[in-house]
C-alpha cells in the first residue's frame, strides 16, 4: 500500500446547460484533466459534463462510482479505501458545489476521518448566488433546505421561518423539488405576510434565468409559474 494517500477534489459542476467555461475557473479544468476516478451522484449527468469540460473521446478511460440517497454505507465506505490506496479521486454532484445540499457530504466526511486530504474548488453556488441577488441581508442568513412534503406542515414551517426573520432580520433561503415549485410558492403567498419579500431565483446562470425580488403582496398580483426549473427561494420579514 503507498505511503501517501490520494487526495479528494470537491470539483463544483454548472447549474445548467451551456459552455462550462462560462462558469467555471481554468483550474477546475486542470483538475479534470488530472484525474482518472470520479465519484459521481449520476454517472450519466457526469459524463456528459466532463465531455463538456474537455475529456470528449477519454470518457471511456474513466472510472466513475455513484454515491447518491441509494448508495450503501458500505460502498460510500470502499471509496474512501480508493483513497488509501493512493488513488486522486474527483467528487462531483448533479450540479454546482458537490457536498453542498447534495450526498456527497457522505465521503468528504468519511475523508476526514481518515485524514485524507480535501480540496474545494471554486464553483457555482445555486444558494449564493440567490442570496447575492436578492438584495436581503446577506450578513445574517440560514440554509434551511427542503420543506416538509405534506402541505399543512410546510405551511407550519414557512410561518416559523418568517418569525424567525421578522425577529432577527436573518434571511432564510430555501430549496425545492423542481416539481414542487409552484406548490411552495402558492404556499407562501398564501401564509407569509404581505409585506415580506420573497426572491424567486430559476435557473441561475443560465440563458432563461429569471431572479426577482417582490414582497408577497406583490407576488400575488402576478403570480410566475415556475414549473419543472431548478429555483432558489429566498425571504425576509
Amino acid at each position: 500500500m503507498p505511503s501517501v494517500k490520494g487526495k479528494l477534489y470537491l470539483i463544483p459542476s454548472p447549474l445548467g446547460d451551456g459552455d462550462p467555461r462560462q462558469v467555471l475557473p481554468a483550474a477546475v479544468f486542470d483538475c479534470i484533466a488530472k484525474l482518472d476516478t470520479f465519484v459521481v451522484e449520476e454517472v450519466r449527468t457526469a459524463r456528459r459534463f466532463l465531455s463538456s469540460a474537455g475529456l470528449k473521446g477519454q470518457i471511456d478511460g474513466l472510472t466513475f462510482y455513484e454515491l447518491n440517497e441509494h448508495t450503501a454505507d458500505a460502498d460510500a465506505a470502499a471509496y474512501v479505501k480508493l483513497l488509501e490506496d493512493g488513488r486522486d479521486v474527483g467528487l462531483i454532484s448533479e450540479a454546482g458545489l458537490p457536498a453542498v445540499a447534495d450526498p456527497g457530504g457522505v465521503l468528504v466526511a468519511a475523508a476526514h476521518r481518515h485524514n485524507i486530504e480535501v480540496v474545494p474548488l471554486v464553483g457555482p453556488s445555486s444558494l449564493m448566488l440567490a442570496l447575492m441577488s436578492s438584495g436581503m441581508n446577506g450578513q445574517s442568513f440560514a440554509f434551511t433546505g427542503y420543506l416538509p412534503v405534506k402541505p399543512a406542515e410546510r405551511r407550519a414551517r414557512l410561518a416559523e421561518l418568517e418569525k424567525i426573520s421578522r425577529r432577527t432580520g436573518q434571511t432564510q433561503i430555501i430549496i425545492e423539488t423542481p416539481y414542487r415549485n409552484d406548490a411552495l410558492l402558492a404556499d407562501m403567498l398564501e401564509v407569509l405576510s404581505s409585506d415580506t419579500r420573497i426572491c424567486i431565483a430559476a435557473d441561475i446562470t443560465c440563458p432563461d434565468a429569471f431572479i426577482a425580488t417582490r414582497t408577497a403582496g406583490e407576488w400575488k398580483r402576478q403570480v410566475p409559474t415556475i414549473g419543472k426549473r431548478p429555483c432558489v427561494f429566498v425571504i425576509s420579514a
